[in-house]
Order: C-alpha cells, then structure tokens, then sequence
C-alpha cells in the first residue's frame, strides 16, 4: 500500500508514509479512508513521511490536496504539519504544498529528517 498511517490518539498525531509511486487517486482514497476512520479524533498533528516516495505530485495535484482537505474540515481538522522530505525535488514540492495549505494548517514546515520534524511537533508551539 502506497499510503499507510497510524494514529497516535493520546498525542493527537497522525504519522503517515507515503511509499514509491502514489498517484492522486491513492491521496484521495487515504482521506475518505481517514474521515471514516472511527479512531480519527476531531483534530490531528500530521507527521507526513515522504522519504520513501518516488513519485513527484504536479503543482496542480498539490492544489487538488488542499480542496480535499477543505472538504473534510467538517469531520476533521489540523493542526501543525511536519513534512519530511529528504530529496531536493521533494523538498521543493513540499515547501509549494506549504504556502498552498497555510489556511487549513497551524503551521506547516518541511523538514530533512523525520528525527527534525517530530521534535519540532514535540515542542510547544510558538
């Protein structure tokens, strides 16, 4: 499975890992997976793992996520959003996610090292 994720409830986290190849359909299966997903609180942390992906998104399939996440709103709503992206093409594609999505996040920020972006979801937020 391409897209896979876990829950940390007492945190209020979600750590998801996308995996080789993802296409848009994958992205919009995981969130209408998440908003069923009874576990699912009302409002999460994203730790988003890209550092297996192989796939680059588009600029627009970036934009596609943020209309989804608009969407789910009702059902659930984010927090800060750490993005791990240890590839330079990722990294670039994920700081352009960031300025899509700055109204559906608290903050977002992309990180090199999953290690770098869970303390920064550790720290108290400023």
């Amino acid at each position: 499975m391409p897209i896979t994720y876990h829950i940390d409830a007492a945190k209020r986290l979600i750590h998801t890992r996308c995996v080789g190849s993802v296409t848009p359909d994958e992205v919009s299966e995981h969130f209408a997976v998440l908003i069923e997903d009874p576990t699912c609180p009302d409002r999460l942390d994203v730790l988003l793992d890209l550092s297996e992906m192989t796939s680059l998104p588009a600029r627009d399939q970036l934009r596609d996520v943020t209309l989804i996440i608009a969407r789910i709103r009702a059902r659930v709503q984010f927090g800060r959003c750490a993005i791990i992206a240890p590839q330079d093409v990722l990294f670039g594609m994920s700081r352009m996610f960031e300025v899509f999505a700055q109204d559906y996040f608290v903050a977002t920020q992309v990180f090199r090292a999953v290690h770098d972006g869970t303390l920064w979801l550790d720290s108290p937020p400023t």
